[in-house]
């Protein structure tokens, strides 16, 4: 069994900056693509970045220029950082793993971004 579990949510001003950290339970970790999704309520949930076992990274045009995922192999975790917050990324923000067997969430952690 996969576990997957988020931390770093809070409550930022615009503008702000906050890192979400992924803790990944998974044996070979660095095979697996790492993926970053975010839900803000009434909405559907939302891909927001990619980052492949050699470290390509992909991101939704939304965060392109201001997110940064990475991840750290020696850790199983992967990382966003998210920079020049705005209120519309303000949503509970989710990590995936896909094994090839089936998709693996985390609990969500919280971002609020308001003044």
């Amino acid at each position: 069994q996969v576990q997957l579990v988020e931390s770093g949510g809070g409550l930022v001003q615009p503008g702000g900056s906050l890192r979400l950290s992924c803790a990944a339970s998974k044996s070979f970790f660095s095979r697996y693509a790492m993926d970053w999704y975010r839900q803000a309520p009434g909405k559907a949930r939302e891909w927001v970045a990619t980052i492949a076992s050699v470290g390509t990274t992909k991101y939704a045009d939304s965060v392109k220029g201001r997110f940064t995922i990475s991840r750290d192999n020696t850790k199983n975790t992967a990382y966003l950082q998210m920079n020049s917050l705005k209120p519309d990324d303000a949503a509970v923000y989710y990590c995936r793993l896909n094994d090839g067997y089936g998709n693996y969430w985390g609990q969500g952690t919280q971002v609020t971004v308001s003044s």
